[in-house]
């Protein structure tokens, strides 16, 4: 698969990345066993950047990747992240980028992982309580003690991520971006391009609404997050749903999928930008990786654009509570 660099540090991973969060919690029942085939044949397919976090699954995702990649780590990036605390049994404690958690957090997820190097290690979410340049500079620490390699953040503001970067260059920034959620290319977009960042989506495909597969809320299984996800209400999901209908257009007009579509509207959008759809199932694997044979028209843009613009999504990102937690 081709690769594109991620920052001016050296790092470079393959055009397409795998979120791994959907295996172990947030989008109903999950199978270690199917995961871990997904895992494989995103190897297979010539995938070599997987991204995961502590709190997915409260460490089961970590330990889940880290089984899986036994005996095939050269070549892998594996991008992992802190600072969203949980308890045990789940229960969230808040954010933390206090430079003590930052170093047991990453010794935890070294362990889990069972790996000797985190290859990309990223704040989940930027602490209120702790300056930028105290966490960052914890970050810098473990890049000396060799147990990190390159340095990210995750749903940072602008000035957010210009205070970090003068403490150690940060290589990639990850925040939700597809095609209604364009708000990146306000202020994030040409921050990240004047200081040489790379841009890591993640959501690319809205959550999966993009590909057209839901018609309504009712198609949600029990213990989805998403069917508190205020863009997937009833209130809005017709409203959105006729949105969908145009990159379903230009799908059928393309012979691709309304997922490929979406995908490859984000690879086109700059090639500082690696999306990294999530998946738990093989055939929505094989589906995104087809985005990669895709080449959208300029007329294809275009009316993507105008179908899209900036806000056009109905409803936020996330509910209230998690909204209050992003740095924006």
């Amino acid at each position: 698969m081709e690769q594109r660099a991620l920052g001016q540090q050296g790092l470079r991973v393959s055009k397409l990345g795998l979120g791994c969060m959907g295996m172990s919690e947030f989008y109903g029942a999950h199978d270690d066993a199917v995961s871990t085939a997904v895992i494989h044949r995103a190897l297979d397919l010539g995938v070599t950047f997987i991204d995961t976090a502590d709190m997915y699954g409260v460490g089961h995702n970590e330990e889940l990747l880290g089984r899986a990649i036994k005996g095939r780590r050269d070549g892998l990036i594996i991008a992992t992240k802190f600072g969203n605390v949980r308890g045990p049994n789940g229960e969230r404690l808040g954010i933390s980028g206090k430079p003590d958690y930052v170093k047991s957090a990453c010794d935890a997820s070294l362990k889990r992982l069972g790996v000797d190097v985190i290859d990309l290690y990223y704040q989940h979410r930027v602490d209120p309580t702790t300056p930028i340049e105290d966490t960052v500079g914890a970050m810098a620490d473990l890049v000396k003690a060799g147990k990190v390699r390159y340095l990210g953040l995750s749903e940072a503001a602008p000035q957010t991520i210009r205070r970090a970067h003068k403490v150690h260059p940060i290589t990639a920034l990850q925040t939700e971006y597809s095609l209604w959620s364009r708000e990146p290319e306000a202020g994030i977009l040409p921050t990240l391009r004047e200081l040489g960042i790379g841009f890591v989506p993640y959501s690319p495909l809205g959550r999966g609404f993009l590909t057209g597969r839901f018609t309504s809320n009712d198609d949600l299984p029990n213990g989805d997050f998403r069917k508190m996800s205020p863009r997937f209400s009833d209130e809005n999901f017709a409203a959105n749903r006729a949105l969908v209908r145009v990159v379903e257009d230009i799908a059928a007009s393309n012979n691709a999928t309304a997922a490929q579509i979406a995908l490859a509207w984000v690879l086109a959008q700059g090639n500082d930008i690696v999306p990294i759809p999530g998946t738990k199932r093989l055939s929505y694997l094989e589906d995104n990786i087809g985005a990669l044979k895709v080449t959208l028209s300029a007329s294809d843009l275009a009316t993507l654009d105008q179908a899209f613009p900036a806000g056009i999504a109905k409803g936020e990102r996330y509910p209230a509570a998690a909204m209050g937690a992003l740095n924006l």
